[in-house]
């Protein structure tokens, strides 16, 4: 049985969401110690707290919804790059030195792996509308990080989530990617099937190919 390496960041009433954003939280509607025959609970969250997929509705008025995306893109090889750079834009420099033949989907490990769930890292590395046209030149579906945004922590305009729009490269926010060596693996990282919302949760699981 190949290995599988969980990716996925812990929902919890402690995980740090954007701030200003809709926490998680849930509370019980039914609770089996006070009569109900099963427990039940409710689920209120921003998609964007935790691990995720952005939709393209989340920039793009008009964009689709997570029940709509082409789901190949979140299954197959993916490539995990352990990067330098602690803060600024990710550029293809920041690349150098990595094997990256036949590339499909690339997943970038930073510090912020390493951080707490219950710590917003507000001075992340980002990746660039330059990688991001770098990326799409090279035949990449999907742009994959540890950090919460594919901008900047102040970006309004949001250039790369954009660029990489205009690509077709769909991305994966808030992986945790601490304790993974460098490699080419299975990813695989569905976006809930919800309809009229700007993204999903995922469970980001990698697999060692055979």
């Amino acid at each position: 049985m190949a290995k599988i390496y969980d990716i996925t960041r812990t929902l919890s009433p402690s995980t740090a969401p954007w701030p200003g954003d809709t926490p998680f939280h849930f509370d019980h509607t039914g609770r089996i110690p006070e009569g109900s025959s099963v427990n039940i609970t409710r689920l209120s969250f921003s998609p964007h707290v935790g691990t995720h997929a952005d939709a393209p509705y989340h920039v793009e008025e008009g964009g689709e919804h997570p029940a709509t995306v082409m789901l190949e893109k979140y299954i197959g090889p993916a490539h995990v790059v352990t990067l330098q750079r602690q803060h600024g834009g990710i550029i293809p420099d920041d690349l150098a030195g990595h094997d990256l033949s036949g590339i499909q989907r690339l997943l970038l490990h930073t510090w912020v792996s390493d951080n707490p769930d219950s710590k917003f890292p507000d001075d992340f590395p980002y990746p660039t509308p330059e990688l991001a046209d770098w990326l799409a030149e090279r035949g990449v579906v999907l742009l994959g990080l540890d950090s919460p945004s594919m901008d900047a922590f102040t970006s309004k305009d949001l250039p790369c989530h954009h660029r990489l729009l205009q690509h077709g490269i769909m991305n994966l926010e808030n992986l945790k990617l601490a304790g993974i060596p460098d490699g080419i693996y299975e990813l695989v990282a569905l976006p809930l099937k919800i309809e009229g919302v700007c993204g999903s949760p995922v469970r980001a699981i990698l697999r060692l190919l055979e």
